[in-house]
């Protein structure tokens, strides 16, 4: 978890996915259009983590093959999950979730265990995305103020369709009735 939320944003350019792949098809191409950001950044950093100056960490962190394998198997899907606006990851994540924490009166089984363990890490990534919503005034100003200069200057360049001067209040309130308090919910539930 601490590594997936030290990298997940790695080499993000302030802009969409969406921006992201009109401006570079080929990344897109690359990524299938699918959280190409995400992919990025997992890729990135792997490609960091793997190389010669870190290979007394791997040591000591991975056991086995296996092992590492299963590491990076999570890391991708703890910074898939800050992708949010991917509809088709978000109901896979929403139906699994309903698998593991509607039913509760049957005994688990282990794979039950690591169905919940897998969405709790997933929902702990997301709240890590958006933790200044979480965190006293005074940070949350700071943050918010931080990514509402960023998708400015996005528009300002041309790299954002709409001034975010015109949507960003009601966009922020939306954005906490649609998805802050019902992951802080889901935190709580689980």
């Amino acid at each position: 978890l601490v590594f997936s939320a030290l990298i997940h944003d790695v080499d993000h350019q302030g802009i969409s996915n969406a921006q992201l792949i009109q401006e570079e098809p080929a990344v897109g191409e690359h990524y299938r259009n699918r959280c190409v950001a995400e992919q990025n950044a997992v890729d990135v950093a792997w490609d960091l983590l793997m190389s010669q100056q870190f290979l007394e960490l791997r040591r000591y962190t991975f056991g086995t093959h296996e092992d590492l394998m299963r590491f990076r198997h999570l890391v991708v899907n703890n910074v898939i999950a800050t992708d949010i606006f991917d509809r088709e990851n978000g109901q896979r994540r929403l139906a699994r979730w309903e698998k593991a924490f509607q039913n509760n009166k049957s005994p688990l089984k282990e794979s039950m265990n690591d169905l919940r363990a897998t969405i709790i890490m997933e929902h702990i990534m997301q709240a890590s995305d958006v933790s200044h919503t979480m965190q006293h005034w005074h940070v949350f100003i700071k943050w918010n103020r931080k990514l509402f200069t960023e998708m400015y200057q996005a528009w300002k360049t041309g790299r954002m369709s709409s001034d975010p001067t015109e949507f960003w209040y009601k966009g922020e309130l939306g954005f906490f009735d649609n998805y802050v308090i019902p992951l802080a919910k889901k935190l709580r539930e689980c």
